[in-house]
């Protein structure tokens, strides 16, 4: 298992200052926010990601992918009845699914909790439906560019729809095409059901990603109080025993008290568990 930083923490710099800092660290990868880069997918332009990709290799990390998909622009939706919306947020997908391909990355991840919300007076049921269509309608475009796309399930307190791993698992299967399936994040795992170590043991072998983090949000590693019972070096090993053999990304969601500093906890935090 190779580890990489999600750059969103360091918004405010380039992508080749993220990729610098990375490599000094001793991170292997970097995954990409896309609206760190651009509002819109489209101001990224061929030359544009020719250089972010000689960025990476100069800097020596791997761009593994990309995550929070749909936070620009605005008017993105998931399961929304709108049907002009579902067709624009799908081909907004597919529009990504090619950035990440041109950028030599692996896998996608499908947080993007409020563009996902079931709205009234839409029902569950309708918006698993139009959830499905969207995914499916990209699934080939995963294939063409060797790109993984991978659901999130999150707490109830961020969204209303899929909520579990179980949830994520049985809509990509709903799909039932090889490019789509489910990704593990342990502050989403932490809300589960199954907790952190049940989620992994029944689902971490079959996952197509894992963000590492903590249950507040704090990054891996940092002092925590609201976090004193998470175990580390138990999570990894439960992940490793599931034959989870894929990328762990760091995504913490507080930056203090500087993002390369979390960044820098959390990597020595990950060698010294994995150990």
């Amino acid at each position: 298992m190779k580890l990489a930083t999600c750059n969103e923490p360091w918004r405010e710099q380039s992508v080749e200052e993220v990729f610098r800092i990375a490599r000094k660290i001793g991170y292997d990868g970097v995954e990409i926010a896309p609206f760190t880069i651009a509002g819109h997918v489209d101001e990224i332009s061929t030359e544009r990601r020719r250089q972010i990709v000689r960025a990476a290799s100069d800097a020596g990390v791997e761009i593994i992918g990309l995550h929070w998909l749909f936070v620009s622009p605005k008017g993105l939706h998931l399961t929304t009845p709108d049907a002009s919306i579902r067709q624009k947020s799908a081909e907004y997908l597919r529009k990504l699914i090619h950035l990440c391909g041109d950028l030599g990355g692996s896998v996608m991840t499908f947080g993007s909790p409020t563009q996902r919300n079931i709205e009234p007076p839409n029902t569950y049921e309708q918006g698993w439906t139009n959830a499905v269509e969207v995914f499916a309608s990209v699934a080939e475009d995963c294939a063409q560019r060797n790109v993984q796309l991978c659901l999130e399930g999150l707490a109830p307190k961020e969204t209303n729809f899929l909520n579990t791993v179980e949830d994520a698992d049985r809509l990509a299967a709903e799909i039932g095409h090889p490019n789509i399936g489910y990704m593990l994040d342990i502050k989403a795992m932490s809300a589960m059901p199954d907790g952190i170590l049940g989620t992994i043991q029944k689902y971490g072998g079959r996952a197509g990603h894992f963000h590492a983090n903590q249950p507040s949000g704090a990054g891996v590693g940092l002092p925590s109080p609201a976090d004193s019972s998470i175990d580390l070096p138990q999570i990894l090993r439960a992940l490793r025993e599931s034959g989870y053999s894929h990328w762990i990304s760091v995504e913490p969601f507080q930056y203090e008290p500087d993002p390369t500093t979390v960044a820098d906890v959390g990597f020595k935090a990950l060698k010294a568990a994995l150990a």
